[in-house]
């Protein structure tokens, strides 16, 4: 803060007393005109983004208010220049005043995912265990001198035999599962976002290097200091089906699950025996007798379990499973209890997998959709990338890079709550309509916000208003149809 009122005032000695007067006059005129924008926005909006003004200083706040506005109006690249030139005019003052929003203000992310996170479990899931959702994604960057650019392994392009790579930002993602009255599935709603830095930039850096997993296990012990009442129900996959992560839960049994994928040759063993009369020499025994392995158990079982269970993307589907519970063992780490379940899809449309969870509780069948559940925050990584143009900022410093993503993915949970709380004749846009179509989807919900900022907010500005009521209902349709199209 000191350094930037220091270089402020030099920038302000070098001005003659009449042009510092022009300068205060037109940052004031700035601020009238920021403030009347955010006014003159639907109530719903301000209801919702008002709690966010004790994050930023007042005009700070304003210009992160025409932003957030200025980002679900604009399609195509979402840098800070395009943004603006989607509202043209209706954005005061220079364009390097809302660049600095992300370069140079000081608030704090982890503080604006609080207000978002509690108002999302407050509305939508407020009694009840809430479920999560994590997984990484990779953000491709152009430049050569961007922070924390890294090359990372993308998990879509590659396989078992060939690994393909991708130069950017890899972004490890925490989102709560809201199941809406208006959708099929469970929509991920993201609300943490950390950057993961290679080892070599950590090194590098002199910071100490954190796996996706061990950022994840960061994450949610901070969902548990923020919600100390509630219970989390937290499935990722594979690559966070890790020993570390799963000792967290156990000693959290009563606050927290995780469902994730098993190895077919995990460590198993039985819980160490209890030692009975005299004490015997030596150091206590830390596991029990050595188990068969899950490969192991499914090979030696004849009779399976069939279910039906909720499968990816809300349909369902018939299966057959076979379960255990054992301790599962890791050295240096110790012993975690696991309830292990294999699943064979009857279809044959997939290959079979191991599941497991913490909570040794819990039956075959909510484990199994718990982690078919997850597959959601995939359906948002790619409605990300097609509507809110994930991939295409240019922000290069560090302060940029660690909020402009982050805040991207806190958008598409903006979205889905506006949309959740807008005036019920604009939800019935559909951006792409077929017959026998009955639930919304993203590309739906994005449209309809759209076409209702544009309508309640942008043409009923005054000046604007009079020229809009004019124009015939045909045109005036044609006109929003045009400025959001199908997404």
């Amino acid at each position: 803060m000191a350094s930037i009122a220091k270089d402020r005032q030099s920038r302000q000695s070098k001005l003659s007393r009449r042009q510092r007067r022009r300068l205060r006059k037109a940052q004031q005129r700035s601020r009238r005109q920021l403030r009347r924008l955010e006014e003159q926005a639907p109530s719903t909006v301000r209801c919702f983004l008002r709690p966010f003004a004790a994050i930023f200083a007042g005009p700070t706040y304003y210009r992160f208010f025409v932003l957030v506005l200025a980002a679900i109006l604009t399609t195509g690249n979402h840098t800070v220049l395009n943004l603006l030139r989607t509202l043209g005019p209706l954005a005061p003052g220079p364009s390097s005043s809302y660049h600095r929003v992300f370069s140079k203000r000081h608030w704090s992310l982890w503080r604006l995912a609080r207000i978002l996170a509690e108002w999302i479990i407050g509305h939508f899931a407020a009694s009840g265990p809430i479920h999560l959702a994590g997984d990484d994604t990779v953000d491709e960057h152009r430049g050569k001198k961007v922070f924390g650019k890294g090359r990372h392994r993308d998990a879509v392009r590659s396989s078992h035999s060939y690994t393909a790579f991708r130069y950017g930002h890899k972004w490890v993602v925490l989102a709560i599962l809201v199941q809406f009255p208006f959708t099929r599935r469970p929509w991920a709603l993201p609300i943490l976002v950390v950057l993961y830095r290679s080892p070599a930039k950590d090194k590098k850096a002199r910071t100490r290097h954190k796996t996706p997993a061990q950022l994840m296990r960061q994450m949610l012990k901070v969902m548990l200091h923020w919600f100390p009442d509630r219970h989390f129900v937290f499935a990722g996959d594979g690559g966070f089906g890790t020993h570390e992560l799963a000792a967290t839960a156990a000693k959290r049994s009563q606050r927290l699950t995780l469902v994730s994928r098993f190895y077919a040759d995990a460590n198993l063993c039985k819980a160490p025996p209890v030692p009975r009369g005299k004490k015997p020499a030596g150091r206590p025994r830390k596991k029990g007798a050595k188990l068969p392995s899950p490969a192991q158990v499914v090979a030696k079982t004849k009779k399976r379990q069939k279910l039906n269970v909720a499968w990816y993307g809300g349909g369902r589907r018939d299966v057959e499973v076979v379960t255990g519970r054992a301790q599962w063992y890791k050295a240096g780490e110790g012993l975690t209890p696991v309830l292990w379940v294999y699943v064979h899809d009857c279809t044959g449309t997939h290959r079979d997998d191991y599941f497991f969870t913490t909570d040794v509780n819990l039956s075959a069948q909510m484990v199994i959709e718990t982690f078919t559940g997850r597959w959601s925050i995939e359906t948002t990584f790619q409605e990300m990338r097609s509507y809110l143009g994930l991939e295409t900022t240019r922000g290069r410093c560090a302060p940029t890079v660690r909020r402009v993503a982050p805040c991207l993915f806190g958008l598409y949970s903006v979205v889905a709550v506006l949309y959740a709380q807008m005036p019920k004749r604009y939800t019935r846009v559909r951006a792409i309509d077929w017959p026998g179509k009955r639930y919304v989807t993203f590309s739906d919900a994005i449209t309809a916000v759209r076409r209702w900022l544009w309508h309640e907010w942008v043409f009923a500005m005054p000046g604007h208003r009079e020229a809009f009521s004019k124009l015939s209902l045909p045109f005036r349709q044609l006109v929003l149809q045009g400025l959001t199209p199908a997404a």
